[in-house]
């Protein structure tokens, strides 16, 4: 189960209009909080420069420079562009304690951040979905 917000995203859109704008796999991870299969997301081994964004709104949530391999299966990093392009809060879901990490612009869920990142970069890793985001190389 997860805690339940009363915060207003500064983007609202009715069910019908997110499913018309995204595809399935991404409908799925942004509004119903779902995951995609590890190893598989087209971030995840993507090395070029640039802007992580929400697929969902456009808000520019992780860049290049804080991405790293983890070996996780997902796209991996140790800080957001910001602390407000997120939102954390925490996950109770499938008898687990997570922290789990939101769009601060449109609540989409993006993944899960978790305390075993590399130490010699603040020791948290932000686990990713590939198909929650989009990606501006600069």
């Amino acid at each position: 189960m997860k805690e339940k917000t009363k915060k207003k995203y500064p983007i609202v859109r009715p069910e019908e209009e997110w499913q018309k704008k995204l595809d399935p796999e991404a409908y799925h991870v942004l509004r119903e909080h779902g995951t995609e299969r590890p190893y598989s997301g087209e971030y995840y081994l993507n090395k070029a420069t640039g802007i992580y964004e929400c697929r969902g709104c456009g808000n520019p949530i992780f860049h290049s420079h804080a991405k790293y391999d983890s070996g996780c299966g997902w796209p991996s990093f140790t800080e957001p562009v910001s602390s407000e392009a997120i939102e954390v809060r925490m996950d109770y879901s499938h008898g687990m304690v997570r922290e789990e990490i939101l769009c601060a612009n449109c609540g989409g869920h993006l993944g899960h951040r978790f305390p075993d990142g590399p130490d010699d970069r603040g020791g948290i890793r932000y686990c990713i979905n590939s198909v929650s985001m989009d990606f501006k190389e600069e």
